[in-house]
């Protein structure tokens, strides 16, 4: 009969504890090598493969419920730009001074030049007001002397026949106002059918625009009608 070798209590403790120091330490170095120590420590008697743990690069950005979700900025809001208004005031040559005049018209004549569109009104002492005029187109010039017979503030107009003929879609009279193409005041020359008067487009002063009458600003008009009287002489040059 074969007789089995008992091994005190203390000496197999002293062996288990020997076998898990040491398989401790092989742990550590990734060296368990398999067998029964492995199986002791890992429950496993093959290689133990440990994944790689990724570097991190940035720290994770905590995830917000929908409502502390941030609203985006709003887009800046830029004021769109409109386009300048077109100009509507005449140059600064045609505005209303006091020149020097060295004509030999009597003070109180009114004298236009319809090439340089101005129109001069003579004063004592060679000096002149001058402003600013628009003219007949080509084809409606026209030169003379002519009286001042009447006097309107803001006159009706009625279109001649020959305006009629050449513009059909005309009315037929239309009463005076802010609207009138005769402005603000109308100085009637003799028996014909021109007019000093003003305009409500006073960016036709300084151009050859008219069917022959003589346009002023509004302003200018007004001020002109102040200082003439019927009976004065127009000289169209």
């Amino acid at each position: 009969m074969r007789r089995v070798i008992a091994l005190p209590v203390a000496a197999c403790l002293a062996v288990s504890a020997l076998a898990l120091s040491a398989g401790a330490a092989a742990a550590a170095n990734g060296e368990l090598g398999g067998g029964f120590i492995e199986l002791l420590l890992t429950g496993s008697t093959g290689p133990t493969q440990f994944a790689a743990r990724p570097a991190m690069s940035s720290p994770i950005e905590p995830v917000l419920a929908p409502e502390q979700t941030a609203a985006p900025e709003p887009a800046p809001q830029v004021a769109a730009l409109t386009p300048s208004e077109p100009e509507s005031e005449p140059a600064a040559e045609y505005r209303r001074q006091e020149v020097d005049y060295s004509g030999r018209e009597a003070p109180g004549t009114i004298v236009i030049d319809t090439p340089q569109k101005f129109l001069f009104l003579v004063e004592p002492g060679g000096r002149a007001i001058r402003y600013g005029v628009g003219v007949g187109r080509p084809g409606f010039e026209w030169s003379g002397v002519k009286t001042i017979t009447r006097k309107a503030e803001w006159p009706g107009w009625t279109p001649p026949s020959q305006m009629i003929l050449r513009r059909p879609d005309l009315p037929a009279h239309m009463d005076g106002g802010p609207d009138n193409p005769l402005g603000a005041r109308a100085l009637y020359l003799g028996s014909s059918l021109y007019r000093i008067h003003g305009t409500n487009e006073p960016e036709t002063i300084g151009h050859d625009v008219s069917s022959g009458c003589i346009r002023m600003m509004n302003e200018d008009v007004i001020d002109l009608y102040n200082r003439v009287r019927v009976g004065t002489t127009v000289i169209v040059i």
